[in-house]
């Protein structure tokens, strides 16, 4: 496998350039996101708690529902619910 043709060096480059340019993508799309939060924090609301309302949109309901049923669970256990 030393030797590659043409054709497959050719396909090869190009699977790295489209890798470079979703990187880039990605990149610019976080810069975005950091922007929205700085907006948002500069308005009042605070990030941290903002973060965690995506996550947990992110979630399945019954996922989430679990969560904060375990979250209950240990809190009472260790005292302070």
């Amino acid at each position: 496998m030393d030797d590659i043709n043409a054709s497959t060096a050719g396909q090869l480059k190009a699977f790295i350039e489209r890798i470079e340019r979703l990187e880039e993508e990605k990149r610019n799309i976080a810069g975005d996101i950091k922007d929205v939060y700085a907006e948002a924090k500069g308005n009042g609301f605070d990030v941290k708690t903002l973060r965690k309302i995506v996550s947990l949109r992110r979630q399945e309901p019954a996922e989430r529902h679990e969560q904060e049923e375990l979250l209950e669970v240990y809190l009472r256990a260790i005292g302070m619910e």
